[in-house]
């Protein structure tokens, strides 16, 4: 009598190979061109063109925006998946905007450039390891600190606007520290900045959203890197506004619902 075994239906000295876990073409295909934006990145950079090196981080970020939307929408998600975004998001917006900013002005700091740039490149692999590890516990509307892509449009917008416009990297050398420093400790804090991810894609939207979608694409055209720049210095202020606005209406600021035992943020939770 079978005891519900499946290994007991099969007749004595054949071998069964156990079927092998495949993994899913669709989302890893957009992940590894976002990686590839990255690599692009660091690759034109090194040759001087560094309107095409930001062009290919801001090519990776929205390449980035689609690939959890698309393994959603076709019921693709897999922790292999989740495992080559967070790695491909170091790349894109962790290593090649601090290498980026580096070979563009801070290197010409000696000793000090190079430290801002690792302290930028260090943050960006800790808010990304911090994120995956409170996936589960943060308030799904607001991102626990600067996201790493919107600090990569921070530091390589601004480059990309300096070129833009003929600035020589030496006349603001100290200012791309600051603004390598400041978008990567950003990206550490506990500070809320808003995640677009209630907004449903699937529900129907006035016809007037259309519209305004149409006429913000139109606003970019006019000149993208100075447009694209001030919306994400924008956004990267926007953290510390609701921060301080809950702070002032003695409303709790921090993201996480409940406590974790990795990494310990109790003293945070306030």
């Amino acid at each position: 009598m079978h005891d519900g075994h499946e290994e007991d239906l099969v007749p004595e000295g054949v071998v069964v190979r156990k079927r092998r876990k495949g993994i899913y073409i669709l989302p890893n295909q957009v992940t590894l061109a976002a990686l590839f934006g990255g690599f692009y990145a660091v690759v034109m950079a090194m040759n001087g063109r560094f309107d095409l090196a930001a062009a290919g981080v801001f090519s990776a970020m929205v390449l980035d925006s689609l690939d959890g939307r698309v393994a959603r929408m076709t019921n693709t998600q897999s922790a292999f998946g989740e495992q080559m975004d967070s790695l491909s998001d170091m790349v894109s917006f962790g290593a090649a905007p601090g290498l980026i900013a580096y070979e563009w002005a801070l290197k010409g700091l000696g000793r000090w450039g190079w430290i801002a740039a690792f302290v930028y490149c260090s943050c960006a692999a800790l808010r990304l390891a911090r994120f995956n590890v409170n996936t589960a516990v943060v308030d799904k509307r607001y991102f626990q600190g600067l996201p790493s892509p919107a600090a990569a449009a921070l530091v390589t917008g601004f480059i990309w606007v300096m070129d833009d416009n003929g600035v020589k990297p030496y006349d603001v050398v100290w200012v791309m520290f600051v603004v390598a420093l400041y978008a990567g400790l950003t990206m550490v804090t506990n500070v809320p900045f808003y995640s677009f991810k209630d907004i449903q894609m699937k529900k129907s939207v006035p016809f007037a959203v259309i519209v305004l979608i149409a006429l913000g694409i139109a606003f970019i055209n006019i000149h993208p890197p100075v447009v694209l720049f001030s919306i994400f210095v924008l956004y990267g202020l926007s953290g510390y506004a609701v921060y301080f606005w809950r702070r002032y209406k003695g409303i709790r600021t921090s993201v996480i619902s409940t406590s974790t035992d990795e990494p310990e943020e109790s003293g945070l939770h306030r």
